[in-house]
């Protein structure tokens, strides 16, 4: 759908076994590159989905310095898995080009 998928070297590979095209980055406290941090300070992602897999020190910070980040660069921020599930199924059913931006006039109630 023209989209690029950046995720961290866990999730990055469970995703390629789901079959996706993603590039996997360093987590922020990681030296080398790609690393999350400067895709985010660079505004190089427009949407983030932090949702840490275990509470351990390092996993607990990475993820704090990745959601600060996010809304340090106003970028929307996803940390709930549910919810995250439920927008990706409702952004996978409409095509692109059918996406708009409209008042909240312009929409029906149901």
């Amino acid at each position: 759908r023209g989209f690029n998928l950046f995720a961290t070297h866990g999730t990055a590979k469970f995703l390629k076994d789901q079959g996706l095209k993603v590039t996997g980055v360093n987590w922020p406290d990681e030296e080398g590159s790609p690393n999350a941090l400067d895709l985010i300070r660079n505004k190089q992602v427009e949407l983030i989905i932090n949702i840490p897999k275990d509470h351990s020190k390092t996993e607990l910070s990475n993820d704090y310095i990745i959601r600060r980040a996010a809304i340090d660069h106003n970028i929307p921020l996803l940390t709930n898995d549910r919810l995250a599930a439920a927008f990706i199924a409702a952004f996978c059913r409409k095509p692109v080009s059918e996406l708009s931006i409209k008042s909240w006039q312009e929409y029906e109630v149901i």
